[in-house]
């Protein structure tokens, strides 16, 4: 069974949400592309998720708990009804200045964003992908994020010109 670490952008997008950045409506295929992969998480991987429930707070913050309309809070609601064949909590532990004990400190330096490091953190510690639809913040600090162990896989692909409509 594939783990996956899904940052929040990737169901956003499948509600055809512009964000919490406010980037625009996404596109038509990225958002197919990200529905696509909620749906085959749901049926046959694993979400990986923080003990600590950050992540799930994030979730919790752009996300809809009843499940509607779309698919994007339907995943949340799989989430929170947490199927123990799908969802995989972890301990991640911090250090004392607050940051992921996980975290490479070359991501720090760079200046990664610290409302994704809780994603990249996780998928350094479980050696899992992070899932990204149209953050642009992995794909700026891939190298970093290459050079550290951490994999992202980019269901919108690379070129940020077809992440969002024109």
């Amino acid at each position: 069974m594939s783990r996956f670490v899904v940052d929040t952008n990737v169901p956003i997008v499948a509600n055809g949400d512009s964000g919490p950045d406010n980037t625009g409506s996404p596109s038509v295929n990225c958002r197919i592309a990200a529905v696509k992969f909620l749906q085959e998480l749901l049926s046959s991987g694993k979400l990986l998720v923080d003990l600590a429930g950050d992540i799930q707070d994030e979730y919790r913050r752009h996300l809809r708990p009843s499940g509607q309309p779309g698919v994007g809070d339907r995943f949340y609601q799989a989430l929170l009804n947490s199927a123990p064949e799908r969802v995989e909590r972890i301990d991640l532990p911090k250090r004392d200045d607050g940051e992921y004990v996980d975290l490479p400190q070359a991501l720090i330096d760079a200046g990664f964003d610290r409302s994704d490091r809780k994603f990249a953190a996780l998928a350094r510690r479980e050696n899992a992908p992070v899932v990204n639809a149209t953050d642009s913040d992995w794909l700026n600090h891939r190298e970093t994020l290459f050079e550290t162990g951490i994999r992202v896989r980019f269901i919108c692909g690379c070129d940020t010109s077809t992440w969002f409509e024109r």
